[in-house]
């Protein structure tokens, strides 16, 4: 017994809108403890709609629509599922009388395409639209089969589903569990890499696991159904516990949490300090610290070096090295990120040099070739040389930089307590 969403619409298919209303429904589902298993987008054509209806009927006992409820020749939602299940459109009056109040109040004449939105399948209960002038339907048309039908406009539509829709399915019997999920994050592991480290909990039914990668970064999401949030983490809790401890410094934090403010949060608990140079990143590493609220109390600043003239004057680089190793080297990268420490009277300095592209490259030194260095508390200074590939845009290599360079700073930070 599942939930299916279907989005109605060609401006959705051609990408012109993004389909927000799918993530909210879908958030929205997850919170009641409804099962969705299937999304589909279509376009306003009844005959690709009714082929959409024909497999939806089969595989989902609510169906939830939104788009297609306006009042032009396009909007065809609701006259369609009239002729699926072979039932007539009924004009409701008190929705027109609906509609003309709402156009007085803001001073327009209702135009006679409106009293489209008037009509409804025979048996269908009015779904009210308190936001805009297109109603939605509450429809049993066969046993075992709710539809519910929403605008396409998102605050319209997510009104219409907290303040009716919702009491309506909980009425009915349905959101009596909860779906709570937590995700956790990873860093420096590919998704292939940890699924293998964790095969045995991709298995689990109650809660379930599933892993998914997005820009680097690796997540699990870990899901319980329950009849409450404190029951889900009951038996959340132990899953996650043993998947932290199986991935160890690849674990980088959960839900919210980021790799700029896990670092915020362990410099602030070791009363210490970062400032960052940048050349390939332009600056990309103070962006995502200074993201963090309150990051002031742990990040000195920074200092953006493109030129070799600016890595010589302001942090200190030897020209002579300069020469011979060229500005993407690990000579270079040290010497930086030991010069902004020093600038900046910090206890972490933290320095990126690459070639972040489209051109520059050669075969020694590729697009894609990075090097961070790490200057210590305790002056150390360390190396780390990454090739993000050639067939990666500059934008990548840039966020990928930037990121590897926190993830750095986090690990070693977590090496202090251990």
């Amino acid at each position: 017994m599942s939930a299916e969403i279907i989005c109605v619409g060609t401006e959705l298919l051609l990408g012109d809108i993004l389909n927000t209303n799918a993530q909210f429904l879908a958030l929205e589902l997850a919170n009641l403890g409804i099962p969705h298993y299937y999304q589909t987008v279509v376009g306003d054509n009844p005959s690709r709609l009714k082929q959409v209806l024909a497999i939806a009927c089969d595989r989902s006992a609510i169906l939830i629509f939104t788009g297609g409820l306006g009042p032009t020749p396009d909007d065809l939602t609701t006259e369609t599922l009239a002729d699926f299940f072979g039932v007539p459109l009924i004009e409701q009056f008190d929705i027109i009388e609906d509609i003309a109040r709402k156009f007085a109040e803001r001073g327009r004449q209702m135009t006679p395409s409106n009293r489209k939105q008037a009509l409804i399948p025979e048996g269908a209960k009015v779904l009210p639209n308190p936001k805009g002038t297109a109603p939605g339907i509450i429809w049993q048309p066969r046993p075992g089969l709710t539809i519910l039908t929403f605008p396409g406009v998102p605050s319209e539509m997510q009104g219409m589903w907290r303040e009716t829709a919702v009491p309506y399915l909980k009425g009915q019997g349905w959101g009596q569990q909860i779906i709570y999920s937590q995700t956790l994050r990873f860093w420096g592991i590919g998704e292939s890499a940890l699924a293998e480290k964790i095969a045995s909990f991709l298995d689990l039914t109650n809660p379930t696991v599933a892993p998914y990668a997005s820009q680097g970064e690796v997540r699990l999401r870990v899901s319980a159904r329950a009849s409450s949030q404190d029951e889900a983490l009951h038996q959340i809790d132990p899953v996650v516990k043993q998947l932290k401890q199986i991935a160890g410094a690849d674990y980088f934090g959960s839900d919210a949490d980021t790799l700029a403010s896990v670092v915020g949060q362990q410099l602030g608990e070791a009363h210490q300090t970062v400032s960052v140079a940048e050349s390939c990143t332009g600056g990309g590493v103070g962006s995502l610290l200074t993201a963090v609220p309150g990051s002031s109390d742990y990040f000195n600043g920074g200092i953006i070096s493109y030129s070799n003239d600016v890595k010589v004057s302001l942090l200190g680089v030897k020209s002579s090295d300069l020469d011979k190793w060229g500005a993407v080297s690990k000579q270079v990268a040290q010497q930086m990120a030991l010069g902004v420490r020093s600038r900046l009277a910090t206890d972490w300095g933290v320095s990126i040099t690459g070639i972040a592209g489209p051109g520059g490259g050669n075969e020694s030194k590729p697009v894609g070739l990075v090097y961070i260095g790490l200057a210590t508390p305790d002056d150390r200074v360390e190396c780390f040389k990454y090739n993000f590939g050639r067939d990666r845009d500059r934008a990548s290599v840039r966020h990928w930089s930037a990121c590897y360079a926190l993830d750095q700073l986090r690990r070693r930070l977590l090496q202090q307590y251990h």
